[in-house]
C-alpha cells in the first residue's frame, strides 16, 4: 500500500467511525434533527483528516491496533472541524469555501454554525470518556487532559486570538512562530501524543513523538502559508490569497518565499530525525512528515 493510500484509507476509517458517533443513534437522548444534520455535513465533508491519521499511526508504533485507536482519532478529528467551523464565520475569518463546498455559516446559518462548533466539541469530550475509547480511565483522563490544553486558551483558542489580534500589525518571526505553534500545532502535537498514550510509551519515546509532532505543526502551517500564496484554487477548495487580504503577518511575508521554501525543508528533515530512536516502524510517519511539506492542497 502506498502513502497516499494508506492516507486515503485511514480517512475512509475515521469517516465511517465519525458517521456512526454523529448518527443521534448512540446517546441516551436525540439531538435536534436541523443541528444533527449540520454537524454531520461539517464533519463528514471530506478533508484529508490528516490529525487522526497521526494519532492512529503514533498509536501503531507501540502495536495499538487501528481498530483501538479510531475512536480517540475521530474525538481529535471533531475538535478540529469545531475549530474549521468556526474560524469560518464572520466574526472571525469569514469565509464562504471550506473543502470545496460553502461554510457551515452559509449552508445553514451564523447560530446554526456557532451550535455546530459547541456540539463537535462537546461530542470530543463524550468520545473520549466512554470507556470503549480505553478500558483504563488513567488513559482516558490523560487523553481528555491533552486535549483539553490542545484546544483551549492556552492552545488553539489562543493561537486564533492571537492571529485575530496580529491582523494589520507587523509581527517578529518569533512572534509568529508562537502563534502558529497554539493555533495549529497544538492539535498536531497532541496527535502524535495521543498515540504514545494509547501505547503506554515510554518517557524518552513521549518526548521524540513530542518533538516530531511540535516540528510537524510548524511544517505544516508553513506549508499552508506557502499555498496560501502560490497555490492553485481549486486544488485547495477554499480561497487562496485571503492572509494578505486580511492583513495577516506569516513566515513568508516576514522571510519571503525562497527562505521560506529553505525553513520547510529544514523543518521536515528535523522532524525526521526526531523519529531515529523508532527505527522503521516510523517510516510512515516519515512519509507523512515529506507529504505535509510538500503537498499542493
Amino acid at each position: 500500500m502506498t502513502f497516499d493510500e494508506r492516507l486515503r484509507a485511514g480517512a475512509a476509517r475515521v469517516q465511517e467511525r465519525l458517521a456512526d458517533f454523529l448518527s443521534g443513534t448512540r446517546g441516551p437522548a436525540s439531538p435536534p434533527d436541523r443541528l444533527a444534520e449540520a454537524m454531520r455535513y461539517a464533519a463528514l465533508g471530506g478533508g484529508k483528516r490528516l490529525r487522526p491519521f497521526l494519532l492512529v499511526e503514533s498509536a501503531a508504533l507501540f502495536g495499538v491496533r487501528q481498530e483501538n485507536a479510531l475512536d480517540a482519532a475521530a474525538a481529535l478529528e471533531c475538535v478540529h472541524t469545531y475549530s474549521l467551523v468556526h474560524d469560518d464565520l464572520p466574526g472571525m475569518d469569514d469565509d464562504a469555501l471550506r473543502r470545496g463546498r460553502e461554510t457551515v455559516h452559509i449552508a445553514y446559518d451564523e447560530a446554526t454554525a456557532i451550535l455546530v462548533g459547541d456540539g463537535l466539541l462537546t461530542l470530543a469530550f463524550e468520545i473520549l470518556a466512554t470507556p470503549e475509547t480505553h478500558s483504563d480511565p488513567a488513559v482516558r483522563g490523560e487523553l481528555i487532559l491533552g486535549l483539553a490544553r490542545a484546544s483551549g486558551w492556552a492552545g488553539m483558542a489562543g493561537g486564533q486570538s492571537l492571529d485575530l489580534e496580529a491582523e494589520g500589525r507587523t509581527l517578529r518571526a518569533d512572534e509568529i512562530r508562537h502563534l502558529q505553534a497554539l493555533k495549529t500545532g497544538a492539535l498536531i502535537q497532541y496527535a502524535c501524543a495521543a498515540g504514545a498514550i494509547l501505547g503506554r510509551a515510554s518517557g524518552q519515546d513521549r518526548a521524540a513523538l513530542d518533538a516530531f509532532g511540535r516540528l510537524l505543526g510548524q511544517a505544516f502551517q508553513l506549508a499552508d502559508d506557502l499555498l496560501d500564496v502560490t497555490g492553485d484554487e481549486a486544488k485547495m477548495g477554499k480561497r487562496a490569497g485571503k492572509d494578505g487580504d486580511a492583513g495577516k503577518a506569516t513566515l513568508v511575508s516576514v522571510l519571503g518565499l525562497e527562505p521560506a521554501h529553505a525553513e520547510l525543508l529544514r523543518l521536515e528533515g528535523e522532524a525526521i530525525a526526531a523519529l531515529d530512536r523508532f527505527g522503521e516502524r516510523a517510516d510512515v510517519l516519515r512519509e507523512t512528515a515529506r507529504f505535509v511539506s510538500r503537498r499542493e492542497h
